[in-house]
């Protein structure tokens, strides 16, 4: 099994997860982040990390989410690795918890 990143980061782009993985999974797009489900090792130190809960065990994804396993495993492909932290986006805190963001994305 793999984790997955899913809806809540997107537009906000917390980091704080890519610090403590101690294999470097995460990959980078221009408005969130995706974990490459062939490098996670399913050590779950990233999820208590993630300030907006966007992280889930695969197997723990909320059904209305279920997409992003696919997004994650799609764009980890294309999007590049990500080993430290930086900063959130800069309109981060006004969407931190707005849902369904998604649809106002080209992901």
């Amino acid at each position: 099994m793999t984790h997955v990143v899913t809806d809540s980061c997107i537009r906000c782009k917390y980091t704080d997860c890519v610090d403590v993985c101690p294999v470097d999974c995460f990959r980078e797009g221009p408005e969130f982040l995706v974990i490459d489900p062939d490098e996670c090792i399913d050590c779950a130190v990233c999820i208590p990390e993630c300030p907006v809960n966007a992280i889930y065990a695969e197997e723990d994804t909320p059904g209305g989410l279920q997409s992003f396993v696919e997004i994650n495993q799609r764009l980890s492909k294309q999007w590049p690795s990500i080993t430290k932290r930086k900063e959130p986006l800069p309109d981060a805190e006004r969407w931190k918890d707005v849902s369904g963001k998604l649809a106002q994305t080209q992901a």
